[in-house]
């Protein structure tokens, strides 16, 4: 049966669309501009977004296993919600939903907040669902390599408590492993939440000193303020964007992202490899450059 993946045209989303086409399972995107869709020829492309519930419904046809990943948007709850009660209109209990490290604490911050009540609903509505919960994305540095690089500074607040980033290609191969493990199921299977996380728990002042090593010089941690953050994000995105992304590092800074006891060892298990970590992220930047 065919395999559906919301969410398939960013970092994390493209590389499950792969994962899955190179495990041979049956996959299909729902993508607002086929015309840009870049997939494998394998590939089944539904044009469409999430509101237009036409489009959403006939991307559901034929479907058994839903990957939802939602973008961070103004509507992110209603689509996540929209998105869940459509799949089990068309008969789909099996899913594999992106949330985030911590949802259900980080109430505050409103992309986690919003996760956590699309967690709820897949408990409460008794999905066969898979949870799974990231930290921060490696891959994200890619937006302050150039501050990095060019100024010498680590501009992400990231406090002292420790943020275990992890890349998004270990994201997506656990996704896929757990698409590929609910869509073969005979029955229905048990809801579990898999939190994601990388090798090593980081700090603004480690990161920084991952930074110096790899390029040969000094570069200094710019401290846990987050205002001069909120200023540069706004910049180039919303306002409210930038505010929220203000919130998401006042996360970071008075809790952290600490992974439990075991999440390291079980993602470890599952993958068969060891997990990316963050100094072979920083080199390839590095290089870039």
């Amino acid at each position: 049966m065919t395999i559906l993946v919301i969410g398939a045209t960013g970092r994390v989303g493209r590389h499950v669309v792969n994962q899955l086409v190179a495990r041979k399972a049956t996959v299909r995107v729902l993508t607002r501009d086929a015309s840009k869709a870049d997939f494998p020829m394998e590939v089944e492309v539904a044009e469409g977004e999430i509101l237009d519930l036409d489009a959403l419904r006939n991307a559901f046809k034929g479907v058994r296993t839903l990957f939802l990943l939602n973008a961070v948007t103004g509507d992110e709850f209603t689509q996540a919600i929209i998105t869940l009660n459509i799949a089990r209109e068309a008969g789909v209990e099996r899913v594999v939903y992106l949330s985030v490290f911590d949802a259900h604490r980080a109430v505050n911050v409103p992309h986690f907040a919003v996760k956590a009540g699309a967690e709820q609903m897949l408990k409460e509505m008794g999905f066969s669902a898979t949870i799974l919960r990231p930290s921060y994305f490696i891959d994200n540095e890619i937006m302050i390599k150039d501050v990095v690089i060019n100024h010498s500074v680590y501009p992400m607040p990231i406090g002292s408590k420790g943020v275990a980033m992890v890349d998004a290609r270990d994201i997506a191969e656990v996704a896929a492993i757990e698409l590929i493990r609910r869509d073969l199921a005979t029955g229905k299977l048990p809801l579990v939440t898999i939190n994601l996380v990388g090798p090593d728990t980081l700090t603004g002042q480690s990161v920084a000193d991952i930074w110096s090593d790899v390029l040969g010089r000094p570069i200094v941690y710019g401290g846990d303020d987050p205002s001069g953050f909120e200023q540069t994000m706004a910049t180039f995105m919303p306002k409210w964007t930038a505010y929220e992304m203000r919130l998401m590092a006042e996360r970071y800074v008075s809790h952290g992202m600490i992974p439990e006891q075991g999440d390291v060892e079980r993602l470890v298990t599952m993958l068969g490899r060891p997990l990316h970590g963050y100094r072979e992220t920083a080199t390839s930047l590095a290089a870039m450059h």
